[in-house]
């Protein structure tokens, strides 16, 4: 066993790509030496370099291998090409079951040969989202310019350069030698081993661990905000930017000018963390405190004392551009910026954003109607539907686009909206990511409802729907956003009706598809929730029951009923009747129909018969009431039955007649079950 150290060694890497960058340099080596047994991978990124450290066989052994080549009586040009690919002739081929075959015994091949022939090649293929050339004479890219390479196996340099076909790769070659901090610890230093790498660096003044920077940024910050008595608003995506950006975080708190303090919170952390990448702080009763945090990228002799007094004037330069915003936008109410919206295009084949907010408007009094809410609740939904999209036309939301909603809910407030109005206009982009809160106030979550059903009837109706990865209108997140906020408030709506009506009488495009959407939706969501959407998938193998509420509580009392005994016993004597009756039907089918109780030639049968003809009722009428405990339970008494049934009767009796009648019982019998769902697409 040997370890193998890799360092790539660059100008500071786009924050973003790091992470990325160093799970493919581990994925990558680990394909690219897969003979050597590689194992125990560790990866490190960081602003001026990906690392990775794994340990490696001494060698690849000698083995034998075969290549099939062209099948026996193949067109001569085949086994040309054959033999010419692997450099023999025909006489080094055997015939083996009809193939041309080539066995090889190969020679060892040592670690250091391996190395040095796989990481070139793979350097050059590396796939940064976007990279760069740079100097001149070389069409090698890498996404910043790359400094050194080093590459080590148990402490020696594998040798080896990037140099290829008369492209000299700008001299690079592999080394023992690395760099420490830009300014604290400028100049090479020699690499040992992987561990004395580690520590050499950060006595160099560079932490190489992400997780370490992580924690050195989030405990600094948080120490330094204690000491004030506030706390941090947690911004995980902001600790992993700012550590991509510094090898060694410093972390230094500054303060907020007072002037600036009544400007909406939401304000100040948009841009402190957008433009500066600053963190927010809030006093313990959740307002914002006056007071940021920022990471400096090494110490400072006096204590930070210049930096963050810099940091304080760019702050204030900002938020007094902010303040420009907030005081111009409010002196033109919410309500006179609407007919703006119609100089705002939506979408070429889907109109304007004022014939968005006027369908808004209508369907989210539609959607509060259906939820059961007074004439007054109703008439503010429609006013915050029309409302909804017009702080696009602010000043402040031209400048941060992810205020959306958020200045228009300041906005209606400042103008005497309604409470219920100026909270739904906030709140109507809810939820806006997977960890967000759905709205909860009725007449937001009316209009939250109504914007989502507008934006996917409307590009259904035109056929922009998501492909592969592809969704560029965020259809997928508005799907969810539907059954996020449904479950949460445990909504007793006709989803479908509801579709119906934001179509607005258009049945053209693909609109027939949404309910599948919305269903695959559903199921992506159990998934990731871990709940059995198998079960859901064999439910709506009928189509998608418009009533989320409903449809979820009938799929969780099947999910109770097959884990009982009798549920996992019922379950597999269903598919063992569908697979006799798939293949029975094949041959003389299909066997539907009432069966004859004339044919009945063993108790056996009867008593399926007649469980079966209790059964019915009592499902139908059971699903028909929502009391789908009660319709798992009578499927599930018919298991004692079935068993015996299984036990005694010979399904393919001898006698024809006797034969169809039993095959028509076992039709009987999945027509019952499928009152409930597709067993079959249940898995287990």
């Amino acid at each position: 066993m040997a370890e193998l150290f890799l360092e790539l060694f660059s100008e500071e890497i786009p924050s973003g790509m790091q992470a990325r960058a160093a799970d493919d340099l581990g994925s990558l080596l680990t394909k690219a030496l897969d003979g050597l047994n590689p194992r125990d991978l560790r990866t490190f990124f960081g602003a001026r370099r990906i690392a990775a450290i794994l340990n490696v066989d001494a060698e690849i052994p000698a083995r034998s291998v075969s290549e099939r080549g062209p099948r026996e009586g193949a067109p001569e040009k085949a086994l040309e090409g054959f033999t010419r690919k692997h450099g023999v002739t025909p006489a080094d081929l055997t015939l083996e079951n009809g193939f041309w075959v080539l066995n090889k015994s190969l020679d060892p091949v040592s670690t250091e040969s391996r190395v040095a022939e796989a990481i070139p090649e793979l350097l050059w293929k590396f796939p940064w989202p976007k990279s760069m050339r740079w100097g001149a004479g070389s069409t090698f890219t890498w996404v910043r310019p790359l400094r050194r390479i080093a590459c080590l196996l148990d402490g020696h340099v594998v040798p080896f350069t990037l140099a290829r076909d008369g492209d000299d790769a700008h001299g690079l070659k592999a080394s023992n030698l690395s760099e420490g901090h830009r300014f604290l610890a400028p100049g090479a230093f020699e690499i040992l081993s992987g561990q004395q790498w580690q520590d050499e660096l950060e006595t160099r003044s560079v932490i190489v661990d992400m997780d370490s920077r992580r924690d050195m940024v989030r405990t600094g910050v948080a120490r330094l905000a204690d000491q004030h008595g506030i706390t941090v608003v947690q911004n995980d995506g902001l600790v992993d930017e700012v550590c991509g950006l510094v090898e060694y975080p410093v972390p230094l708190l500054g303060k907020i000018d007072a002037p600036f303090m009544d400007l909406p919170a939401e304000v100040m952390q948009v841009s402190m963390r957008i433009n500066q990448r600053y963190f927010a702080l809030r006093n313990p009763d959740g307002k914002a405190a006056p007071y940021f945090a920022f990471i400096g990228n090494l110490p400072f002799k006096d204590g930070g004392k210049l930096t963050t007094a810099g940091n304080e004037r760019v702050l204030r330069a900002r938020f007094a551009d902010a303040r420009h915003f907030w005081d111009l936008d409010r002196k033109t109410k919410l309500a006179d910026r609407v007919p703006a919206l119609a100089a705002v295009t939506f979408h070429a084949k889907l109109g304007t954003q004022a014939e968005r907010a006027e369908r808004i408007s209508k369907l989210a009094g539609t959607v509060a109607q259906a939820m059961g809410l007074d004439g007054a609740q109703i008439a503010q939904a429609e006013r915050a539907g029309l409302l909804a999209k017009a702080d696009l036309t602010t000043g402040m939301v031209g400048e941060f686009p992810e205020l959306q909603g958020v200045m228009g809910g300041y906005y209606a407030a400042h103008d005497g909206e309604d409470e219920a109005v100026s909270r739904a206009v906030a709140e109507h982009y809810l939820p806006r990511g997977q960890s967000d809160e759905t709205a909860k106030a009725p007449v937001s979550v009316a209009v939250a409802l109504a914007d989502r059903l507008d934006l996917l009837a409307g590009f259904f109706a035109i056929g922009e729907l998501p492909s592969g990865s592809g969704d560029p209108y965020a259809l997928r997140r508005a799907a969810l956003g539907i059954i996020r906020t449904i479950r949460d408030n445990e909504l007793r709506l006709e989803l479908t009706a509801l579709f119906a009506q934001a179509a607005n009488g258009r049945a053209e495009g693909e609109l027939a598809k949404l309910p599948d959407f919305m269903a695959e939706r559903l199921r992506v969501q159990l998934r990731s929730e871990g709940e059995r959407h198998d079960v859901l998938a064999a439910i709506l193998t009928h189509g998608l029951d418009g009533d989320l509420v409903r449809l979820l509580a009938r799929t969780s009392a099947l999910s109770e009923m097959i884990q009982t005994e009798d549920g996992r016993n019922l379950l597999a004597a269903a598919k063992r009747a569908a697979n006799i009756l798939r293949i029975e039907d094949k041959k003389d089918g299909p066997h539907t129909g009432a069966p004859d109780p004339a044919l009945y030639t063993q108790d056996e049968e009867r008593a399926l018969a007649a469980g079966l003809d209790q059964a019915v009722p009592a499902i139908e009428t059971a699903l028909k009431e929502e009391r789908f405990t009660d319709a798992m339970q009578a499927i599930a008494a018919l298991r004692p039955t079935l068993d015996r049934f299984f036990e005694a009767v010979t399904v393919n009796a001898p006698e024809p007649e006797v034969r169809a009648n039993r095959l028509k019982l076992l039709s009987l019998f999945r027509e019952t079950t499928a009152l409930i769902a597709d067993f079959g697409q249940i898995e287990g």
